[in-house]
């Protein structure tokens, strides 16, 4: 049995509103293009104990995949990698290595994304770069393994 996937999309910023969350909007777009049901869309600052206790919150509910945009780069309130280690119980660093690999080939700025990924609780959380192109490159190269994700993080070892 496939299990859906139920994604909550959080971006991460001091500065966006919902009329400028281009990043997030594209994220929304892209996981409808793969038939995901979207839980939630919500923006949240780069406040590290907010974001923490948001993702450790989102955790909690029906979700099984929170894409985070945003807050992975050098600058001194970037605080999405961080926030989401303090949260998951299991990293799962290939998929973030396997997004900055194929991004670089696009653009060398792509080794300095900081973006983590992990479980907690049965949901999948990914970081994402807070540009919309590097939400829509990231995107691709994750969008085919993320239903095997989500079915294997189940309990659905089932191919």
């Amino acid at each position: 049995m496939n299990n859906k996937i139920r994604a909550i999309v959080l971006s991460v910023s001091d500065t966006r509103t919902e009329e400028n969350d281009i990043s997030g909007n594209k994220l929304v777009e892209l996981l409808n293009e793969i038939n995901a049901e979207i839980l939630e869309k919500i923006i949240v600052s780069d406040d590290f104990e907010n974001l923490q206790q948001t993702l450790f919150s989102l955790t909690e509910t029906e979700a099984n995949l929170i894409l985070t945009t945003g807050g992975t780069g050098f600058a001194e309130r970037d605080n999405t990698p961080e926030a989401t280690l303090a949260v998951i119980e299991k990293e799962t660093p290939g998929i973030s290595e396997a997004m900055r690999a194929e991004t670089a080939k696009n653009t060398k700025f792509a080794m300095l994304s900081r973006g983590v990924s992990g479980i907690r609780n049965q949901t999948l959380i990914i970081n994402l770069p807070g540009s919309t192109k590097g939400v829509e490159e990231c995107f691709n190269v994750i969008r085919d393994i993320l239903p095997h994700a989500i079915n294997l993080i189940s309990g659905n070892t089932k191919h």
